[in-house]
């Protein structure tokens, strides 16, 4: 069994329990009758809460194959993507909690910047641990 670095395993399982909280909230989106009046903006926090949720997972397991803080930048860029954007519209639609509506799009920016961050990542040649095993390139 492969070593993860606790990067590696922190985004994996992050990425895990957002993949479990989008199923839920999606459940509730589709049997609770409030949730299906939400209009636009729910559905677009869906869609981005499952794509980044599995974009975590990604990135903890590129950094599992090399070390990079490219590869970190991402997986914190999303997170605060999850949590500007995501969890900022479920709370005004959920709780009618308005008070950081403005970090919306700071939210969105981050996810775009974690996908340039991963991109860079990916490209640049580097010298990373490949589960316990040196290697380089």
């Amino acid at each position: 069994m492969p070593f993860y670095p606790l990067a590696a395993r922190l985004f994996i399982a992050l990425g895990a329990v957002m993949a479990a909280l989008w199923v839920a909230l999606s459940a509730a989106a589709a049997h609770v009758s409030a949730l299906q009046q939400a209009g636009p903006a729910f559905a677009a926090s869906l869609d981005q809460h499952q794509f980044h949720a599995l974009g975590l997972v990604l990135v903890g397991l590129a950094l599992a194959r090399r070390a990079s803080g490219w590869f970190l930048a991402a997986g914190c860029l999303m997170v605060a993507g999850l949590l500007l954007f995501c969890l900022n519209i479920n709370a005004r639609i959920l709780w009618g909690w308005d008070a950081a509506r403005a970090l919306v799009p700071l939210g969105g920016s981050a996810f775009i910047l974690a996908w340039l961050a991963l991109a860079v990542g990916v490209l640049l040649p580097g010298k990373g641990t490949t589960f316990g095993t040196e290697t380089s390139g």
